[in-house]
């Protein structure tokens, strides 16, 4: 069993007329990363509905250096029309990423929640800052 110390999150960083399924980003992440599978544990679309990727059993493939410990959790969007970095956030998508990291706070209560860019800040993922601060009450106590 992996010890899960990092929740990621991350945007599929598409515009807002583009869509990104699990299956669409698993066909990505095969052809242009010529990984197995999806990369990510999680894809929340813009409807709200939750979408398994790679089994939280399995290491992910979303952020260097800190796959092994952490879950990666992917919205779909991040872009703006113009393709700049932005909270594209639905409110669904908002309360579906609520209601799923409660989940996995509960299950891996010693997880920080935090950005990829918090880990990689060459990386404008996932489009909004301040994760940390937003589930401030998720936080390992």
């Amino acid at each position: 069993m992996r010890t899960i110390t990092l929740i990621v999150i991350h945007c599929s960083a598409v515009r807002p007329d583009q869509t990104s399924s699990a299956a669409q980003i698993n066909k990505w992440h095969r052809r242009d990363n010529h990984w197995l599978r999806i990369g990510y544990h999680y894809v929340i679309r813009r409807n709200g509905e939750i979408e398994q990727g790679r089994p939280e059993y399995m290491v992910g493939a979303h952020c260097l250096h800190h796959n092994a410990h952490s879950i990666g959790v992917c919205y779909e969007g991040g872009l703006d029309i113009r393709g700049q970095p932005a909270d594209t956030r639905t409110e669904a998508q908002k309360s579906a990423m609520r209601q799923l990291l409660e989940d996995l706070h509960r299950r891996y209560p010693r997880a920080l929640i935090l950005s990829h860019n918090d880990l990689d800040p060459t990386r404008d993922c996932p489009g909004f800052k301040n994760v940390a601060q937003e589930y401030a009450d998720l936080q390992p106590k």
